[in-house]
């Protein structure tokens, strides 16, 4: 069965397309008119081997926070479509993942219950303006959107970091893994993997 999903978003704020394929190879083409985003969204589309196509704009001249956000929002909402009834798959993913002097943890659980944790990120990470478009609390604003609309848990937790673009970055890799793991069909697994018989 296909494990895929087509989502378009439109607001006075932001135009959104958002496909993907959970048993793709990682192919992406990702266009939100936000550079350090567009990134990011490579970098998680590559190590999640989801193949992911992303094209936004956005009234980016205000402030790059209504694309970003819409953009993670149907993220979220084509995972849980491409998830289906999350029959057969392993449900939860851990990833430690460093970039040079950076290091993030994800965990993630795969639940129908959205939740997000995140802590770690050095003080004033938030106030960043990386790439001249995204600014650093951002990166908890599209962890909480993708959680929420996607109807999973995610624990992230930064170990170390000086560089603002490489905390980032490490968070957004992190993840990728853990979803990895957690979306991938486990042939042991029969029917839905939870003791009451839904996710």
């Amino acid at each position: 069965m296909s494990r895929t999903a087509r989502i378009e978003r439109t607001t006075s704020e932001s135009s959104v397309l958002v496909e993907l394929d959970l048993d793709g190879t990682g192919r992406t083409e990702i266009s939100t008119s936000v550079p350090f985003y567009d990134h990011m969204l490579t970098a998680l589309g590559k190590h999640s081997l989801v193949d992911l196509t992303v094209r936004a704009t956005g009234d980016t001249h205000i402030d790059a926070h209504h694309t970003v956000e819409d953009v993670a929002i149907a993220i979220g909402e084509a995972l849980r479509v491409a998830l289906g009834d999350k029959a057969g798959i392993g449900r939860f993913g851990d990833a430690l993942v460093p970039l040079d002097e950076a290091l993030a943890q994800a965990v993630v659980d795969v639940s129908g219950r959205p939740y997000l944790v995140h802590d770690g990120e050095p003080a004033g990470q938030e106030y960043h303006l990386i790439g001249g478009h995204f600014t650093g609390s951002l990166t908890r604003h599209v962890l909480e959107s993708i959680a929420h609309h996607a109807g999973i848990c995610i624990h992230m937790r930064v170990l170390a970091g000086r560089d603002p673009h490489h905390i980032v970055e490490a968070q957004f890799k992190a993840l990728a893994r853990a979803l990895r793991a957690a979306v991938a069909p486990d042939p042991r697994v029969e029917g839905i993997p939870s003791t009451k018989g839904a996710l």
